[in-house]
């Protein structure tokens, strides 16, 4: 099979696992740009916050770096080489890409950065950047992109519509149709658990059941998906069909291992989004217990006050 789209030639006399002898470097140019300009202006917000005097929490910064890393892991080392010769280690980097590198990239808060560490534009200045922003996040393309009406039939119909039908192939011919694959399938993880993990404000923000409801919706379909490759009993997908000889490996086989990747990554994401909105659900209920005590309190001081009063006009009148 031909992949000079890539930069594939494989040597088939290599013996098995020598990819890498002929091959282009495995770093993706346009995701290791990408990763590197990511880090660089999350750095740049925290760095602005902290030089105001302001505060950012580590947590956040950590996770943004991981799920930044995470990106790079799957699309700027030998995982990328392997991932296009390979339908098990290709499940790999898009499980990775659209399940674990959105959760983890907004647990790290990125708009909400954004938000506090832009200028604000002066008064009859033109808009600037942050005011840009808050328009595109309160637009009427945000709220249908980011409602689960959209985002849920999108997340699997990028699994269903993409693998069962000749379009991954197509894909698949050319570097700049596995990029666009890669991209989509990163912009789809994202709009899709956005509106569930509600760190950043969007335009579409459900309470803690719904967005529970949300996350189990598009699960069963995704278990599905994987069940699918598992139980079929020949190659689904043309690009992988013929694997180079010096790997040594059973396309069938090799695809019921993807499926029972897919299978598995349905269910590690639905526990940390479930453990993350359980804490942010918590940690609310605190917030509005001490909003509550806090008016409990003024509502008795002002009671108090009041009988204070009360009481001195009765002893003014009895003087």
């Amino acid at each position: 099979m031909d992949h000079s789209g890539h930069g594939m030639d494989m040597d088939m006399d290599l013996p098995p696992f020598t990819l890498g002898r002929g091959l282009e470097p495995s770093m993706d140019a346009f995701f290791l740009i990408g990763c590197l300009a990511g880090l660089a202006l999350y750095g740049w917000g925290v760095v602005r916050l902290i030089r105001r005097g302001d505060s950012w929490p580590v947590g956040r910064s950590i996770a943004f770096v991981i799920g930044v890393l995470t990106i790079a892991l799957v699309m700027c080392t030998k995982l990328n080489d392997y991932g296009m010769v390979m339908f098990s280690v290709h499940m790999v980097q898009h499980m990775v890409i659209s399940m674990l590198s959105p959760i983890l990239l907004l647990l790290g808060a990125p708009i909400t950065l954004a938000l506090r560490a832009m200028p604000v534009a002066g008064r009859g200045r033109r808009k600037g950047p942050r005011e840009l922003l808050l328009m595109l996040l309160h637009s009427r393309y945000m709220k249908i992109v980011t409602h689960p009406a959209f985002t849920i039939p999108m997340f699997i119909a990028s699994l269903y519509g993409l693998y069962f039908t000749p379009l991954f192939d197509f894909l698949m011919e050319s570097k700049p149709g596995h990029i666009f694959m890669m991209v989509h399938f990163l912009a789809v993880g994202l709009v899709f658990f956005w509106p569930i993990m509600g760190v950043d404000p969007g335009p579409h923000r459900p309470g803690y059941v719904m967005r529970m409801l949300e996350l189990f919706a598009g699960m069963p379909f995704h278990a599905f998906f994987g069940i699918a490759l598992m139980m079929a009993t020949t190659p689904m997908v043309g690009t992988y069909m013929h694997p180079p000889a010096s790997l040594g490996i059973d396309p069938l086989a090799d695809q019921e291992a993807g499926g029972g990747i897919a299978w598995a990554f349905s269910e590690i994401p639905s526990v940390v989004v479930l453990v993350a909105l359980l804490f942010q659900w918590r940690k609310s209920e605190e917030r509005e217990a001490r909003r509550s005590d806090r008016a409990a309190d003024r509502d008795g001081d002002k009671e108090l006050e009041a009988y204070n009063a009360y009481l001195q006009s009765l002893h003014a009148r009895g003087q």
